[in-house]
């Protein structure tokens, strides 16, 4: 989680003001938009942390159009500030979990898919956030630039996920391969940061199908 929050400030940092206007990689969404998400998501896993620490039921967002709506109101702020709430939001976050204890990284808490984990899950889906949406960004860090072992255990997490979607995932890089239930099941090959890319739903040239076969196109991940 600190190490993508790093790599995502980094980024961030070599892009100027007058660029965040323009579009990341993200369909729709430009880098302020990103920015703005990120912050937001810092606050959404904040809530997830009181929920651990008290108990109490505190949702991500109040709803799919609140989130949606919050994200365009932030993207319009100045860039300075963005820049300001991306830091101060992702110290709060980690202020917020440093003070949970054992009985409470174990409490039950919800996603906003609703699947019900625990509060140590939280850790997990903030390091997704940061390490993705660094590469999302458009600024010179790209899926091969994330740590190889968050890059597998990534694909693990969307396999996970994806279930009917009929895949067999072959990495060229390592001795690897994965599969998503589903008929009927295509083999992909690529290296695990490619792998990771396109089970994710990001635009990729990484992959290929065996022999001659197309890459089944993925719609979005999250």
């Amino acid at each position: 989680m600190a190490e993508g929050t790093t790599l995502l400030l980094g980024a961030l940092q070599a892009v100027p003001d007058v660029q965040l206007s323009d579009p990341c990689t993200l369909p729709g969404w430009s880098r302020k938009h990103l920015v703005a998400h990120v912050s937001l998501n810092a606050e959404a896993l904040m809530n997830l942390a009181t929920w651990a620490r008290t108990g109490v039921e505190t949702p991500m967002y109040s709803s799919p159009e609140q989130r949606d709506d919050d994200i365009e109101r932030d993207a319009k702020l100045p860039a300075a500030e963005l820049r300001d709430r991306v830091v101060e939001t992702a110290v709060a976050l980690d202020a917020s979990l440093a003070g949970l204890t054992e009985s409470q990284w174990g409490q039950a808490i919800r996603t906003r898919q609703g699947r019900e984990v625990t509060g140590e899950e939280i850790p997990w889906m903030r390091s997704r956030e940061v390490m993705v949406h660094a590469a999302d960004l458009g600024a010179g860090v790209g899926f091969a630039d994330l740590p190889a072992d968050f890059l597998a255990s990534l694909i693990d997490d969307i396999a996970a996920k994806r279930d009917g979607a009929g895949l067999v995932l072959v990495a060229t890089d390592q001795d690897r391969r994965w599969t998503v239930p589903g008929e009927p099941a295509n083999e992909v090959h690529g290296t695990v940061a490619g792998l990771a890319a396109y089970l994710s739903g990001r635009e990729t040239t990484d992959v290929t199908g065996a022999g001659a076969g197309l890459v089944p196109r993925l719609g979005p991940w999250l």
